[in-house]
């Protein structure tokens, strides 16, 4: 699993994954997954939305607290093979991929 970093808050957990793929391709794939519940890095855990930095798409899951960094390198490298997946798919969204998709983008900073 490379460029993902764990970051550990006051009350939270979060695993921050710098994804290298472009953000509207990344976002389709993202979308996808969110409608077939595949969005998720395992139990306790969801995904809080991204945000942009230096052009690239950085999406952010919640962890529990006590989670430690090891224990997410399964789900991820799993979660990777699904994106990979959704990203090969030529299909255009569909009408409910298309609404999670609008659902990411509310959810999306942007940090300078």
């Amino acid at each position: 699993m490379t460029s993902a970093y764990w970051c550990r808050m006051k009350e939270r957990t979060h695993l921050r994954w710098v994804l290298p793929e472009a953000e509207d391709e990344l976002l389709d794939a993202l979308a996808r997954l969110s409608v077939d519940r595949g969005l998720g890095l395992g139990p306790e855990t969801r995904y809080v939305g991204s945000f942009r930095a230096h052009g690239l798409l950085v999406p952010v899951w919640d962890a529990p607290l006590d989670r430690e960094a090891e224990a997410m390198e399964e789900p991820a490298v799993a979660l990777r093979a699904r994106l990979d997946e959704a990203l090969a798919t030529d299909q255009p969204l569909t009408a409910e991929q298309r609404r999670a998709r609008s659902g990411l983008l509310s959810r999306q900073l942007t940090l300078n």
